[in-house]
């Protein structure tokens, strides 16, 4: 199987918090192909001539080489695993303060247990991985004409007190700005949170999830197909935030990534 040799054409590398994109080519009577990446079998999705999946770099990833093993099973009952190896690259995330109403940041018992309990609920979506993709256009800015986003990484201090880092991107809106679905997807979870405010969250296939926070009203529900660029919901300030804005968010099951980083 000289051809596996090649099987990825250049070094892979990403940096904490990114989204990587990855290919193989076809090979005549190749029938599966996965990766091993944070202690999970990943499946690659065939798309003519290739095969592609993406995996992400959580943003508290230390820097360094992980090894990995890709998995190539053949029609014929043959097994071809070949070692790779991913650099992570380091990044610096600098720091924002941020004062919010003290009932965020010092919680009741009863919020404590709701914060606690949609926290497993979202934890329990993100473990799920759909086996196929469900997009195959390029993903995009959930708000027509944003450039980038604000604080993806920062970590965060609110009203003093240290929290975790933000994982996604805020982006500029005012209340009632459409925001639109980055990609086709199924919608898992369209409901209010305690700290997300109204939140959409779509599964794109393949572990890639997007998530759209602080909504002033949700306009979708759970189970609905949504194609890219459709209208999910209208921008607002609900949850833990300081003002109206869409955090903009992406997850590779465990993995908090820059929404940014799926971009072309």
């Amino acid at each position: 199987m000289e051809a596996t040799a090649l099987l990825f054409m250049v070094a892979l590398s990403a940096s904490q918090g990114q989204a990587l994109q990855l290919e193989v080519p076809h090979l005549e009577g190749l029938d599966s192909v996965t990766i091993e990446w944070s202690e999970r079998d990943v499946p690659f999705v065939r798309d003519d001539d290739r095969w592609f999946t993406v995996i992400g770099v959580d943003l508290d990833t230390s820097a360094g080489e992980y090894p990995v093993e890709v998995t190539m099973t053949y029609a014929d009952g043959r097994v071809v695993t070949q070692p790779e190896s991913v650099e992570v690259l380091g990044k610096s995330f600098p720091t924002t303060e941020l004062t919010v109403a003290p009932g965020f940041v010092q919680l009741s018992p009863e919020n404590q247990e709701r914060a606690a309990r949609e926290s497993r609920e979202t934890g329990a979506v993100y473990a799920t991985l759909t086996p196929t993709a469900y997009w195959t256009e390029p993903f995009i800015v959930p708000i027509p004409g944003a450039q980038g986003g604000r604080n993806f990484g920062h970590r965060r201090i609110f009203n003093g007190e240290p929290r975790a880092p933000h994982s996604g991107a805020d982006l500029s809106a005012s209340t009632g700005t459409e925001i639109l679905a980055s990609n086709a997807g199924r919608v898992v979870l369209a409901k209010d949170f305690f700290f997300n405010g109204n939140a959409v969250f779509i599964d794109h296939g393949l572990g890639l999830y997007t998530t759209y926070l602080h909504l002033s009203q949700i306009l979708v529900d759970v189970g609905d197909f949504v194609e890219r660029g459709q209208v999910v919901g209208l921008a607002g300030a609900t949850g833990r935030v300081t003002g109206p804005h869409l955090h903009w968010g992406a997850r590779i099951l465990d993995a908090r990534v820059d929404p940014f980083s799926l971009l072309p």
